[in-house]
């Protein structure tokens, strides 16, 4: 069963008078203007928006005040999805909406490092910097089309590098360097940049990492770059190559902005996939989509506008920072944080959201579970009144936390549990200000998003786990894979199960009362007796046990038809794998999950690997027990440490058609 509530009873209802002040409510209105329809609740305006998608996305256009140059033929074309056009004949820029929100004088940007160090950027000093660089850029020839990438940090360098290369109709590409230069060559080199942006170095838990050796090494990869910019995050000594130009060179001419008008499906980005099964894919996002799916999340769902604060911890490397700068879409000041989130302490971020007053925070189910382990009592020893709403995406998020943010940050802070994805930079569940809250569950499918859970032979199911599905199209769905001129892998990664509708990998269930709990990878199944089981269900249990830090679930499939399903667990350091913790850790899953979740064997390891994004890596740990070679599961670049993955060999026989031996999996000593 999944993870769910132990009540039909919410533990978070919208306060009436509140949530009629908010953007959604006055979204609703214009509909009903421009309709006659009336909405008495979420449900129903989105049960329309799914059902009327030229409509829906009209009024979102018009409610946020999208301009295009150009008049457009249609909303959407009659081709079936991945081949959908959106708006076509409509010509705008994404950059432009951007830095048109904001009062000249308020701050657009707040950038706070590691060390404390902060600084504040003003719309106009952003509009400026922007203006600067775009006619910089222009100089060396770059045009609408070509591709310019960051090898950065969270900084506001990354912000205004975006911005321009996005102003010009480039195409921006990026990621943090916690990346070798081969890894960020894998990604880079199948575009073929002309212009590189990279920093100096980057600081992490206190130290300082000077990257530009890495610099140089990568640019050596990149023979289409004709330009590097360096920035001077940790102020270390600038480049001497002839092909290398300081930042504030680059920025040293003023310039008026000037926004190249491009099709409303110009590629506006490459994001990258995680690589952790072959090549990182590009995946291809366009101007006019982003805008439109941004401004209805970040507008909409988080009641983002001018004066609020939005603050979540990413870096470079995930789609949450684009998500991030698009803040500016809807006039918000975006918080940037280059460092880690739990430097000095586990406290770090709580801090930064209330020094900035924050209104939006977003973190990861890990930072919340942390926080509870560590005792911290944010709510009371923090002034957090501008605080509204806590965001958590990137894993399932357990019911626990939804009680322990309740009754240690506030009861009025609403949690925004979020599923989405680099694949569409955006969300398909969540969260509004009018809907309510069930621990352990995702409020609601976001508007416009055609959500369903399907079972085997493709029909809707509720109250039962399902593969999450899209139905119809969103305008943010890739426009295309990078180097796939025949759009092969871009079918085959989405619609190959279900013609014509989008198959995420996601297992999800929705309920009766519709919200909806997604419970993990279906590409990582556990299958106990046929039926299908969520690890976020054993995360859910085990990772809030004392003496646990964290741990990894895998069900694999062996040689000779056996099946082995074994929990591997990181301990605190002053915790052992005794017979006392594998019974409790075996009674709690029993008990709040189900006796089918209860693992085979419980293993203690050192480490668990992950993506640069924090996720476990599942699948590659799977096909490693099953006796893949370790360079055939994963790229090395693409996790985060590299050991703990090699670490997980030791447990895997040359003859796998018994399963490992009772003494392996008992007590976690490797044969």
């Amino acid at each position: 069963m999944p993870q769910t509530s132990t009540t039909d009873e919410p533990i978070w209802l919208p306060d009436p008078a509140e949530a009629a002040g908010t953007r959604i409510a006055r979204f609703a209105d214009l509909v009903a203007r421009r309709t006659g329809i009336v909405h008495a609740d979420y449900q129903s305006l989105w049960t329309w928006s799914v059902q009327d998608l030229p409509g829906f996305w009209t009024a979102v256009g018009e409610f946020f005040d999208v301009r295009t140059s150009e008049r457009w033929e249609c909303v959407l074309d009659d081709a079936p999805m991945p081949t959908t056009r959106w708006f076509p004949g409509a010509r705008l820029n994404y950059a432009e909406h951007a830095l048109r929100a904001g009062d000249p004088a308020d701050t657009a940007v707040v950038s706070v490092g590691e060390d404390g160090t902060t600084s504040y950027t003003t719309w106009n000093e952003l509009r400026d910097q922007v203006g600067a660089l775009a006619a910089w850029l222009r100089r060396r020839g770059v045009k609408a089309g070509d591709r310019v990438v960051g090898y950065l940090p969270n900084t506001p360098h990354a912000v205004t590098a975006f911005l321009a290369t996005a102003s010009i109709g480039a195409v921006w590409s990026a990621c943090g360097q916690d990346y070798g230069a081969d890894g960020a060559a894998n990604r880079f080199a199948q575009l073929e940049p002309v212009v590189l942006f990279a920093a100096d170095g980057y600081r992490w838990n206190g130290q300082q990492h000077d990257r530009r050796a890495e610099t140089d090494a990568l640019r050596t990869e990149l023979p289409s770059v004709r330009v590097t910019v360096q920035i001077p995050n940790l102020g270390l000594p600038a480049s001497t190559n002839a092909d290398t130009v300081r930042w504030e060179d680059a920025l040293a001419e003023p310039a008026q902005c000037v926004f190249q008008q491009v099709a409303f499906d110009a590629p506006l980005w490459v994001l990258f996939s995680s690589g952790t099964t072959g090549t990182p894919k590009g995946i291809v996002h366009g101007h006019g989509g982003v805008l439109l799916e941004h401004s209805k999340l970040l507008g909409l769902h988080l009641d983002l506008k001018p004066g609020d604060r939005f603050l979540w911890y990413t870096t470079t490397n995930w789609m949450m920072w684009n998500l991030v700068v698009s803040g500016l879409l809807v006039g918000a000041t975006i918080v940037l944080y280059d460092g880690s989130p739990t430097h000095p302490g586990p406290e770090r971020l709580w801090e930064l959201a209330a020094e900035h007053r924050t209104s939006v925070l977003g973190v990861s189910p890990g930072y919340l579970q942390a926080s509870a382990k560590a005792g911290l009592e944010p709510g009371r020893a923090l002034d957090l009144p501008a605080l509204r709403i806590l965001g958590s995406t990137g894993a399932p998020l357990p019911a626990q936390s939804y009680h322990w943010v309740r009754d240690h940050v506030g009861p009025r802070v609403q949690v925004a549990s979020t599923s989405g994805g680099t694949d569409i930079v955006s969300g398909f569940a969540g969260s509004a200000p009018t809907t309510p809250v069930w621990p352990g569950e995702i409020s609601a499918p976001l508007l416009g998003v055609a959500l369903q859970a399907f079972d085997i032979e493709g029909r809707p199911v509720t109250g039962k786990v399902g593969e999450l599905v899209v139905t119809r199209p969103m305008p943010s769905m890739p426009l295309y894979f990078w180097n796939d001129p025949d759009g092969t892998r871009y079918h085959q990664a989405y619609f190959g199960a279900y013609p014509g509708v989008w198959r995420h990998g996601d297992w999800m269930t929705r309920t009766a009362h519709g919200s909806l709990v997604v419970s993990g990878r279906s590409d990582s199944t556990l299958n106990r007796h046929g039926v299908r089981l969520g690890s976020a269900d054993i995360y859910a249990v085990v990772d809030e046990l004392p003496g646990i830090r964290e741990s990894l679930v895998i069900g694999a499939e062996l040689a000779g038809g056996a099946y082995w399903m074994p929990l591997f667990v990181v301990l605190e350091a002053d915790h052992e794998l005794n017979e006392a913790l594998r019974d409790l850790i075996k009674t709690a899953i029993r008990t709040h999950a189900s006796p089918r979740h209860v693992p085979d064997a419980i293993i203690q390891v050192p480490a668990l690997p992950h993506t640069r994004t924090g996720k476990k890596l599942e699948v590659p740990v799977k096909r490693l027990l099953q006796g893949t070679d370790i360079d055939q599961v994963a790229g090395r670049e693409a996790v985060d440490d590299i050991a703990a993955l090699e670490y997980f060999t030791r447990f895997v026989r040359p003859s796998a058609n018994t399963g490992p031996t009772a003494h392996s999996t008992t007590t976690g000593v490797p044969r």
